[in-house]
């Protein structure tokens, strides 16, 4: 039996990217009768603020050097962030496009489980080492404009290409993508068209995840 954690990152009931996720673990759970699923929605709960003392903890960590209690108590709550994160088999990440690139709320999630030790690893002999190994990582992102074909509007994508980046950082291998595009520039026709070819997509990736 495995857990699946959805990592919703809009805070719109009505979000595409919400849409499509539904579809996806309709389906799902529907082929994997013995699997579970956990949504976490970063807008509805409270993350640890990364500063002061959490923020002095991580470097510490970088340079071996001991911690306060205070700073113990702090990094405890960023510890039970990440080992809930790594508790998971797999991974579906929900997301729309702000401003080019993740919604502010994934970005301070992201902040706190990316941590030396963790879910990477650092030497001089062998660089960066990702620590979150054999999982797959499914990403829906939704997408006022189109960008998936490159160009110079691909040029400006640095929702799928950071969050690519940062999940091969810790250690993912296996990231497909389900683009949700254009929901804004093809006007609502278009905008409908691109969720239910999304849908159909996600119904079929998740036969197979």
């Amino acid at each position: 039996m495995a857990k699946l954690l959805h990592i919703q990152a809009s805070p719109r009931d009505r979000s595409h990217s919400g849409a499509v996720a539904r579809a996806f673990l309709e389906e799902y759970l529907a082929s994997h009768p013995g699997d579970t699923v956990e949504t976490l929605d970063l807008f509805r709960i409270e993350l640890p603020p990364f500063d002061g003392l959490v923020l002095q903890a991580k470097y510490n960590i970088l340079h071996g050097q001991p911690h306060t209690d205070d700073e113990i108590a702090a990094w405890k709550k960023v510890e039970e962030v990440i080992e809930h994160f790594k508790s998971a088999d797999k991974y579906l990440w929900s997301l729309p496009m702000w401003n080019f690139t993740i919604p502010y709320k994934l970005k301070h999630y992201l902040d706190i489980i990316v941590q030396p030790t963790y879910t990477f690893a650092h030497s001089r002999e062998t660089g960066y080492k990702g620590l979150v190994t054999g999982k797959p990582a499914l990403l829906i992102c939704a997408r006022g404009g189109e960008y998936g074909g490159g160009g110079e509007a691909g040029s400006m994508d640095f929702q799928r290409t950071y969050m690519e980046l940062i999940l091969r950082f810790m250690g993912f291998e296996e990231i497909k993508v389900i683009l949700v595009e254009p929901t804004l520039a093809g006007g609502a026709q278009g905008a409908k068209e691109a969720r239910e070819r999304a849908i159909v997509e996600a119904r079929r990736m998740a036969l197979e995840f």
